[in-house]
């Protein structure tokens, strides 16, 4: 043999093979346990745990923080370490789509503290392209298991909506694109009996929860493998009680 051919050999047979340099790097690895978390996947928990809960479990703290809401016993709120634990990321356990109205809270409404609940809101709580796309990073991007579109006695613009239609009268700046989304629900709230201006406002929950139901092409998926819930709820001024709306 020759000497360059010796010399090739002995160079092979020094170089370590793929599976000693891989064990080699495991083995040093380890003696690295920082560097090692950096390079695993963040397998932090979500800054608050407790809101991991599933869509009924969503409706049932919903309902627990209404109820302690209405009895005057609502929790006392540590909001400093929210702050601190909310710097990362949030995890809301429910979505809120509600009036604007200033009488309506809904962190007062269902007690809850800061990271718990997404809130869209806009006179008259229905759904446009701008709300819905927001439910849709809530639901896919935070794994929002549920939405609420919450109604209110006396609201404003269904009133408004109920004047301009019977008066046939146009309303003065942008509030004309406020009856175009409402006019739909006041004119089927009073084809039924009872008070028109209480079914538009029932109706208009109705018709706002099948539109998110149906918003493709991410809501309607949820809806359809039973991660998320889209629910509706009526709030009473004189009370504060939430009433769920079939």
């Amino acid at each position: 043999m020759c000497k360059t051919c010796e010399l090739e050999g002995a160079a092979r047979c020094a170089r370590p093979s793929r599976r000693v340099f891989l064990a080699s790097f495991s083995a040093a690895a380890a003696t690295l346990p920082v560097a090692g978390a950096a390079w695993a996947k963040d397998a932090a928990p979500p800054p608050k745990p407790q809101n991991a809960v599933s869509p009924d479990g969503a409706l049932e703290l919903l309902h627990k923080g209404n109820d302690r809401y209405v009895d005057g016993v609502s929790k006392r709120h540590d909001f400093k370490n929210e702050r601190e634990a909310l710097t990362a990321g949030q995890n809301p356990y429910a979505a809120i789509l509600s009036c604007a109205d200033s009488r309506i809270a809904p962190e007062y409404a269902f007690d809850s503290g800061r990271g718990d609940l997404f809130v869209c809101r806009v006179a008259g709580n229905f759904a446009n392209d701008d709300t819905i796309a927001s439910f849709e990073y809530a639901v896919a991007n935070l794994n929002v298991p549920l939405i609420m579109v919450l109604g209110h006695d006396s609201c404003g613009a269904i009133s408004a909506t109920i004047k301009s239609l019977n008066d046939k009268s146009t309303l003065p700046g942008h509030l004309p694109s406020l009856v175009a989304r409402l006019a739909s629900a006041v004119k089927a709230g009073a084809e039924h009996a009872g008070d028109p201006f209480a079914n538009a406002i029932r109706q208009n929950v109705i018709d706002t929860v099948a539109a998110l139901k149906s918003a493709t092409p991410i809501l309607d998926a949820a809806v359809a493998q039973q991660k998320l819930k889209i629910v509706g709820g009526i709030y009473r001024l004189a009370t504060g009680r939430i009433e769920m709306v079939a």
